[in-house]
């Protein structure tokens, strides 16, 4: 979610990656299917910047996980021994059920991904940068297929407008 990475790429990830001193996460590798292989484009292949938040949050799971070394998988179910991050299936399956459970229907990994888009617009991240975080070859693949309105956005640009139009006037704050 704070990456917006893909599935394939998030389940790929090694403890190797995380640069714990200067807070990067490298993109190395994909997997799909339990086969590990490149990623999905050349523009994958980059490291993204790592909150404190989240290094602390990594560092909780490297204490609590099985399997910590350099080399592990970060996503390593004990079924697997740490020889296999968990699939993709697996995964997908416990999000249908979280989503079946919390009543909003059949969710996937995937919806994260553009969860993650939508955020960076509400918080009025550049489109030049969201397509590098998103790392899409091309800005029409982050502008036509990814994000939506999250927040009031909708509401608080329309009250902006309405506000311009009738040079401010009280009908128009009132009309907000």
């Amino acid at each position: 979610m704070c990456f917006g990475l893909r599935i394939s790429e998030c389940l790929a990830l090694r403890w190797s990656d995380v640069d714990w001193l200067n807070g990067l996460l490298r993109i190395e590798r994909g997997i799909v299917e339990q086969t590990v292989d490149d990623v999905k484009t050349t523009g994958s292949r980059r490291a993204l910047h790592i909150t404190g938040e989240m290094i602390d949050t990594l560092k909780l799971w490297k204490q609590t996980t099985q399997f910590s070394a350099q080399e592990d998988w970060i996503f390593a179910p004990p079924s697997q021994l740490g020889r296999l991050p968990w699939s993709r299936d697996q995964v997908w399956r416990a999000y249908q059920k979280a989503g079946a459970k919390a009543g909003i229907g059949g969710i996937g990994t995937h919806s994260l991904r553009h969860t993650h888009r939508s955020w960076l617009d509400a918080v009025g991240t550049s489109i030049a940068v969201q397509q590098k975080l998103m790392r899409h070859a091309s800005i029409v693949t982050t502008l036509d297929h990814y994000g939506d309105i999250v927040t009031n956005e909708e509401k608080v640009a329309s009250g902006k407008v309405t506000r311009l139009a009738l040079n401010g006037t009280e009908t128009a704050r009132k009309a907000s």
